[in-house]
């Protein structure tokens, strides 16, 4: 839906790729859909479901074995979006890389997107 040919919505790094990848396979998911809603201090926070069935509507992304679907009403805020898993002594979990993100709050849950994308 919205994109640029030939490029991929989000990119998903190889550990990102892997933990997906054993969370799909742990159940028998068809992937992840990632997308974002209004909350947090900030304004938006992203969503991560478990998916069963692909939407058609979804921008789909696949790499080693792990699939991620983008809801549409986020893709135009998820674009250029890197997907990372990082784990630390104290959290393990998934990290997004936005430039499309002008500012989040201090705990990092909630993001502000550029007022010149529409928030759905």
């Amino acid at each position: 839906m919205f994109g640029i040919p030939g490029k991929q919505a989000v990119t998903i790094t190889d550990k990102a790729a892997a933990q997906i990848a054993r969370l799909m396979a742990k159940d028998g998911h068809q992937g992840l859909r990632i997308g974002v809603k209004k909350g947090g201090c900030a304004g938006m926070e992203y969503t991560m479901d478990y998916v069963t069935e692909v939407d058609p509507l979804d921008e789909v992304v696949e790499q080693d074995g792990a699939r991620v679907m983008i809801a549409p009403m986020a893709q135009m805020f998820l674009f250029g979006t890197e997907i990372d898993y990082e784990t630390t002594l104290l959290e393990s979990g998934f990290k997004f890389r936005n430039p499309n993100v002008v500012d989040a709050c201090g705990c990092g849950e909630s993001i502000k997107f550029n007022e010149d994308i529409p928030a759905s």
